[in-house]
């Protein structure tokens, strides 16, 4: 397998609220919502760096696409990463995802890699790292 991440799909329980989030209240890029003419079929695509794509897709569609049960909710299974330029970055991407509605879980804060983190979660309780990291800083 080659490790290419092309798109990473969250799982959401109201598909239009968290299309409001990511859209309106982070400033991501979309055409909206699509496929609505298709049982499962509605989803909205947002675009990201490097040309990945991070799609939104509601919990009942994905698990009847996938043929799994849908089970409770944990927003410590996994974590998506956003590496910014600088501390200030960091607590101002945290500041507009609380605006936009998510919740911030930890602030700001020196990290024992010798960086700045913080998390939020979005409306769906899906935990965003946003990170300074002197040693890997993003190309733009």
């Amino acid at each position: 397998m080659k490790p290419r991440v092309s798109f990473i799909t969250l799982a959401v329980d109201d598909l239009e609220r968290a299309v409001r989030f990511y859209r309106d209240g982070l400033g991501l890029p979309t055409e909206g919502v699509i496929g609505t003419e298709i049982e499962h079929g509605a989803v909205a695509f947002f675009d990201l760096h490097a040309g990945v794509k991070l799609a939104l897709w509601p919990r009942s569609s994905l698990a009847h696409d996938v043929g799994v049960p849908i089970g409770p909710r944990s927003s410590a299974e996994f974590a998506l990463a956003n590496n910014v330029r600088s501390r200030e970055e960091v607590d101002a991407v945290l500041a507009e995802a609380q605006q936009a509605g998510g919740v911030v879980v930890r602030p700001g804060h020196a990290t024992l890699w010798g960086g700045y983190a913080g998390y939020f979660q979005d409306p769906d309780g899906h935990l965003w790292e946003v990170a300074w990291n002197p040693k890997m800083l993003p190309a733009d």
